[in-house]
């Protein structure tokens, strides 16, 4: 058995789609309307999908996972992000550690806990 894809839940599809686009440049693999799969095994669906498919609420900035992603050049990924999308919203501003790491927190369009680091080896 293996992971084949990570869904998050999202208000809008496109708006997300363009924002995972803009900063990851992840692409479209597959649109079935109100769930696209992207590039890395990435899904974003629509949240009233999701809402009729638990019969519940979403509740977005849980806390309670995050995704995860690595760019060596952490700097002018931070000016991107504030670039293109100035309203983001910090959790840990770009934070260099003792041990060589550099990390960024953020959330993105609808409160989903985004990670930016360097490499592994880069540290």
């Amino acid at each position: 058995m293996r992971l084949k894809n990570v869904l998050i839940v999202v208000k809008d599809v496109e708006k997300s789609r363009q924002f995972y686009h803009d900063l990851f440049g992840l692409e479209t693999v597959l649109d079935s309307g109100g769930n696209l799969i992207l590039t890395e095994g990435l899904v974003l669906q629509d949240e009233k999908l999701w809402r009729e498919a638990l019969g519940r609420e979403v509740v977005s900035g849980s806390h309670s996972c995050e995704l995860y992603f690595e760019e060596s050049r952490m700097e002018g990924f931070v000016e991107k992000l504030e670039r293109l999308y100035p309203s983001v919203r910090y959790v840990t501003p770009l934070t260099a550690y003792s041990w060589g790491k550099k990390v960024v927190r953020f959330y993105d369009l609808d409160g989903n806990l985004i990670e930016v680091g360097t490499p592994s080896q880069e540290m």
